[in-house]
């Protein structure tokens, strides 16, 4: 069973929350911030990446840098541009992005649950990552940044998460990539109730995109059992900010590589080389149209790729996926590109860039070839996930992307 919690959000006034939110951490360069978040005070990038109020060049991951964080955040909550909440709730957080929407519910998931795999994860973390994260929350007293959670969908949740809409948003703004976020608060003590146990009858959650936030705040908590004996187990650094959407709403996007040489090829040997293990079409096509099938920029061209049968097994969860099969079958062999999460000289564009992104970072010379993916699909995220493995690097774009800001889960200090 799944085990959530509602909590004190602390959360933007109503009329300026389009100005709080703000893009995760870990997708803006600090210059990208820096620039978004001129002129608006407001804007919790001031929280999630303090060093655009530090001088340029500064080290990212010195104690500078996470102090001015819980500055800036103290200043947000005394100035009064966000505020906590008196009563234990939910939240519900719709997205539209064009024809896609999506409803999840904000919530305080079990760190527990993460230790016992009732919430699954399907992807390594890094310790560097880990570490920088658990400073950033310790130093706030403060989740600031959402796990992005999944389930296969109920009909209990669904019928729930509606009843919770009918009160009316507390949030209702677009941001300028074109999402429109609304967001609901849910504090009525049987509505949460119901929630609660609706959860409950889940076997399990899935990550799909969040495994260093997660696997920090679980570290915190397991550092504060030891260090503090007498917990309960209900001490707020026990669960983890969330916001957990139905499988049946999830947009997954291509997460496409490039590398910047041919390992002392030449383009016509380079190519010799991947017929053997690909059926090579000179077919001018950016996008795949199915899985096991890949699209290959190199020379102001494109190609059409697609895996051979026998060149991976159709049973295996991890070495059927697209980003294996390239991997294993390309990458490796023919560019010697053994370990994408260290080799310098293979970078991942996430979908949300476009084809146009591959082409342009070819066609500037820090790159010689580019391939684009058929998007991995929540089902075999599943399947990675109930089989205990992890999927190959840089394998998942979610999009869109939810804001931070909208609900801070404190977890004091």
């Amino acid at each position: 069973m799944a085990h959530i919690e509602p909590f004190r959000g602390v959360r933007p006034r109503k009329d300026i929350a389009h100005l709080v939110a703000a893009p995760p951490y870990d997708v803006l360069s600090s210059e990208e911030a820096r620039e978004m978040a001129a002129g608006n005070p407001h804007s919790f990038l001031h929280v999630g990446k303090p060093e655009i109020d530090l001088p340029p060049g500064t080290d990212l991951y010195s104690g500078a840098v996470y102090a001015k964080g819980r500055e800036n955040f103290r200043r947000l909550i005394e100035d009064g541009t966000i505020f906590q909440d008196a009563a234990a709730s939910f939240y519900i957080y719709k997205q539209v992005w064009g024809d896609h929407v999506q409803v999840g519910l904000v919530a305080a998931a079990s760190c527990q649950d993460y230790l016992d795999g009732v919430i699954k994860k399907h992807e390594l973390t890094r310790p560097d990552k880990e570490n920088d994260r658990m400073r950033h929350i310790e130093t706030l007293g403060a989740q600031t940044g959402p796990v992005f959670l999944t389930y296969k969908r109920s009909d209990a949740v669904d019928a729930l998460v509606a009843r919770a809409m009918e009160k009316g948003p507390e949030y209702d703004f677009a941001t300028g990539d074109g999402v429109r976020h609304i967001f609901f608060v849910v504090d009525d003590p049987a509505l949460v109730r119901d929630i609660r146990g609706a959860f409950a009858a889940l076997p399990c959650l899935y990550v799909a995109d969040g495994h260093h936030r997660s696997a920090a705040a679980t570290r915190i908590k397991q550092k504060r059992d030891k260090e503090r004996p007498g917990r309960t187990g209900r001490e707020d650094d026990n669960f983890f900010l969330t916001v957990i959407f139905p499988h049946s709403q999830m947009r997954i996007l291509a997460y496409n590589r490039v590398v910047k040489d041919l390992h002392g090829l030449d383009p016509e040997a380079f190519l010799k080389k991947v017929a053997e293990k690909f059926d090579v079409r000179d077919e001018d096509r950016a996008a795949p149209r199915k899985s096991k099938e890949f699209c290959l920029f190199l020379d102001g061209r494109w190609r059409v790729l697609e895996a051979k049968p026998g060149t991976y097994g159709p049973a295996d969860p991890i070495g059927s996926l697209d980003v294996s099969i390239l991997q294993t079958n390309l990458l490796a062999p023919v560019l010697g590109i053994a370990d994408p999460r260290t080799d310098k000289r293979i970078d991942f564009v996430g979908g949300i860039r476009g084809t146009a992104e591959l082409e342009k970072r070819v066609r500037g010379g820090a790159f010689r070839v580019a391939f684009s993916f058929f998007p991995t699909t929540i089902d075999q995220l599943f399947a990675v996930a109930d089989a205990g493995k992890v999927m190959p690097p840089k394998s998942t774009w979610f999009e869109p992307k939810l804001k931070d800001g909208l609900a801070v889960h404190m977890i004091g200090e």
